[in-house]
């Protein structure tokens, strides 16, 4: 792209002010990057119009209907911005917007569908351009698993995050612009050694700054993000792991099948939940246990796990009505 459209300027002002705040602003970024190359490439002199706006939507309907409302939400967001210091601007309608749909639920993984990913992952074949690709789809799978990484905070590890006197990975600078040390079970460091053993036996880069999650032969690269998840659904297709609605379930829904098998696992050694989700929240790199709240679905057995658990501390003043006659209560 040469040059900017007449937002240029004043994107670059609302991005500054965004991440001086603390935010991270990426996504923002890239869908109003996107709308300045869109003037730029259309040659627009004049100023952001309705008309312009309707066009550069109909660039976006390959995308889902909420992935359209979100970006348009953006556009808007920051035409009110504008507005603030230019009364007359243009700022787009939001009741004009696609309607927002529910989200799906998450597919939470059972803990012996785990352990099938995992054998599978191991069981793969390597190929020329990516001779690990079975130890790398192992650590993939054990690390989200057991440590509910995002899958951009995965891909982005190098290998001087890991720490392995402490057992720990950095996580840098992740979504809410926050850094965290996650500390990994006696398992997943074992996953993680065994994986850069296989690396030093095939003199592949170890330098503390490679990618971890290491692709391809003779160069240093990470996995991308949309290949990591492609070929992490081959991976669940392969063991016919499928939604609701037969297709696999997202990487993401690791991350939620995460939270939820720690609920689970302090219901039953008897721990208080509601004290332990500010550790769970920031063991996930969250700014709150509202967000927290998000990846923890009340699915059956975490609504077992609390009639149990609401059972055994007040099913003593709880009695059953007794039947009249006729059997009505």
């Amino acid at each position: 792209m040469n040059g900017h459209s007449l937002l240029g300027a004043v994107i670059a002002r609302y991005l500054q002010l965004k991440q001086a705040l603390g935010r991270s602003y990426r996504a923002e970024r890239a869908v109003l990057e996107s709308l300045d190359r869109f003037l730029v490439a259309g040659r627009a002199t004049r100023d952001l119009t309705l008309a312009l706006f309707s066009e550069w939507c109909k660039t976006q309907r390959s995308l889902t209907s909420n992935v359209q409302r979100r970006r348009m939400m953006i556009v808007h967001n920051f035409c009110l911005y504008r507005q603030r210091t230019e009364p007359d601007c243009f700022v787009p309608d939001p009741r004009l917007f696609p309607r927002e749909r529910p989200r799906k639920p998450p597919y939470i993984f059972k803990e012996v569908e785990i352990a099938r990913l995992i054998r599978a992952a191991g069981a793969l074949k390597p190929i020329p351009r990516s001779p690990l690709r079975p130890q790398v789809m192992r650590l993939a799978i054990a690390l989200l698993y057991t440590s509910g990484l995002r899958r951009g905070e995965l891909i982005r590890l190098t290998v001087g995050d890991y720490d392995a006197r402490n057992r720990t990975l950095l996580i840098r600078e992740s979504k809410f612009h926050k850094s965290r040390y996650v500390p990994l079970s006696l398992d997943a460091a074992q996953e993680v050694e065994a994986y850069l053993s296989a690396r030093r036996r095939r003199h592949l880069p170890m330098a503390a700054d490679k990618p971890l999650i290491w692709n391809g032969y003779g160069i240093s690269r990470a996995y991308s993000g949309g290949g990591l998840a492609q070929a992490l659904r081959a991976l669940f297709r392969s063991v016919d792991i499928k939604t609701q609605d037969g297709r696999p379930p997202r990487v993401h829904d690791v991350r939620h099948t995460f939270a939820v098998h720690a609920l689970l696992r302090w219901y039953r050694i008897g721990a208080d939940p509601q004290a332990k989700l500010p550790l769970l929240a920031t063991y996930m790199g969250h700014v709150s246990i509202t967000s927290t709240e998000y990846y923890l679905p009340l699915i059956e057995d975490l609504a077992s796990a609390a009639s149990d658990k609401f059972a055994a501390y007040c099913g003593s003043f709880v009695t059953a009505i007794p039947e009249t006659e006729g059997g009505a209560r």
